[in-house]
C-alpha cells in the first residue's frame, strides 16, 4: 500500500487541529483502558493505605451512580465545555451546527439524533464538548447528551463525561433530567436555563455496525423506546441529523451475515458495546491511522414533535409519533442532502 504522507508546509492551524484531535483521542483511549489497570494495580500492589482509598472511592462511584445516576446538573464550568482545545477539535472537521426552528425554554427535549456513526461526533461536539455555537443557537436551553449507563462506573472516565454533559441513557436517567422544572424561579434554573435537551443517538450500537462512508443506514423501525419517554415526560422530540458523520472513519469490511459481523453481534449482544476496527488515517499520513479524516459534519436539528403526555403511552399513538419523526427525518434528509452530502445523487437513506 502506497503511504501518502501529509506535507511539510501544512497551515500552523491545521497542525495545531491535528493535535487537537491526536491529544483528545490518545488520552481518551489511555484514560479508557488506563484506569481499569490503574485501580487494579492500586487493589494488588498498593499497600493499605492506597488499597483502602481505592476501595473507598470504588464504594462512593457505585453508591453515587445507584443515588444520582451520575447526573450533572446544570451546564457545569465552562472550561470543560468551551475551551482551545476542543474548538480545535471542532475546526478540524469541521462540525457546524444549523438551526432550523425555535426550541422555546419552556419544555423539555429529546433529540432524536441520526446518524451514529463511530464516534457520534456531531451531537458529541456540539452538545457535549464545545458548547458554545449551542449556547449561541439555542438559549436557556442545556445541552446533554446520553450514552451508556456502564460508561459511568468506569473510574476516573466518569468524572470527565458528567464535566461534558453526558448522562446515562438509562430510564430514571431520562425521567429525572425531562420532568425537570422549566419555571424560571424554580431552584434549579437558578443559572438562567429554564430548558433540559438530551440527545439520544437511537440507532445505538447496531447502527454503529452499519457505518460505512457515503451509506446512511438508519436503525429506527423497531426503535420506538425514546418516543415512549417523550409520551410519558411530555418531552417534545426533535429529530436531528449529523450530514458526513458517515464519512469521517470506516471500519473493517462487515457485511451483515459475515463472520466478522457475527463475531460483532455476539460481543454487542453481551456488553451493548460493538467491537468495531475503526479506519482512518494518521497523525503524518493520510493512507491509515487512528484519527478521523478531515470531513465536514453538519448536525441540522429539525423542528419539536410536540407530544400529548400520558403516563400509559397508547401504541397506536407511539406509532402515530415514530412515523412523524421518520418522515421528518426523510424530509430532513432530501432538503439538505445536495447541500451538505457530496455525490448526493448517489447517496440514500435507508431506514431499517
Amino acid at each position: 500500500m502506497k503511504i501518502e504522507w501529509a506535507p511539510k508546509n501544512v497551515p500552523i492551524e491545521r497542525r495545531r487541529q491535528v493535535f487537537a484531535m491526536a491529544f483528545f483521542i490518545i488520552s481518551f483511549m489511555l484514560l479508557s483502558l488506563g484506569s481499569y489497570f490503574l485501580t487494579a494495580a492500586f487493589l494488588i500492589y498498593g499497600g493499605l493505605y492506597l488499597r483502602t482509598l481505592t476501595i473507598i472511592y470504588l464504594v462512593y462511584v457505585f453508591v453515587d451512580h445507584r443515588r444520582t445516576h451520575s447526573i450533572m446538573d446544570g451546564n457545569g464550568l465552562k472550561i470543560f465545555r468551551n475551551n482551545w482545545l476542543f474548538r480545535h477539535y471542532r475546526d478540524y472537521f469541521p462540525v457546524q451546527l444549523v438551526k432550523t426552528a425555535e426550541l422555546p425554554p419552556n419544555k423539555n427535549y429529546i433529540m432524536a439524533s441520526f446518524p451514529h456513526g463511530i464516534l457520534g461526533t456531531g451531537i458529541s461536539t456540539n452538545m457535549g464538548l464545545d458548547i458554545s455555537k449551542w449556547l449561541e443557537l439555542f438559549p436557556q436551553v442545556r445541552p446533554k447528551v446520553a450514552t451508556l449507563d456502564q460508561n459511568f462506573l468506569t473510574p476516573i472516565v466518569r468524572g470527565l463525561l458528567k464535566s461534558w454533559g453526558l448522562v446515562s441513557v438509562s430510564k430514571e436517567a431520562l425521567v429525572y433530567l425531562l420532568t425537570k422544572s422549566n419555571d424560571p424561579k424554580h431552584k434549579d434554573n437558578r443559572d438562567g436555563f429554564t430548558s433540559n435537551a438530551v440527545a439520544i443517538l437511537v440507532g445505538g450500537a447496531q447502527e454503529a455496525l452499519d457505518s460505512h462512508p457515503g451509506q446512511y443506514i438508519l436503525t429506527l423501525r423497531n426503535r420506538k423506546g425514546f418516543v415512549k419517554m417523550a409520551i410519558r415526560t411530555g418531552s417534545s422530540i426533535v429529530p436531528t441529523f449529523s450530514f458526513g458523520e458517515v464519512d469521517i472513519l470506516d471500519q473493517v469490511a462487515n457485511p451483515p451475515h459475515s463472520k466478522v459481523r457475527h463475531f460483532q453481534d455476539f460481543v454487542k449482544k453481551l456488553t451493548g458495546i460493538s467491537p468495531l476496527v475503526p479506519v482512518g488515517r494518521g497523525i503524518f499520513n493520510y493512507s491509515f491511522g487512528f484519527l478521523p479524516n478531515r470531513r465536514r459534519i453538519v448536525q441540522v436539528v429539525g423542528s419539536p414533535i410536540d407530544v400529548i403526555k400520558s403516563d400509559k403511552p397508547d401504541p397506536a399513538y407511539v406509532d402515530k409519533i415514530h412515523n412523524q419523526v421518520i418522515e421528518a427525518l426523510e424530509k430532513m434528509f432530501v432538503q439538505y442532502k445536495d447541500k451538505y452530502i457530496p455525490n448526493a445523487k448517489n447517496t440514500k437513506l435507508v431506514i431499517h
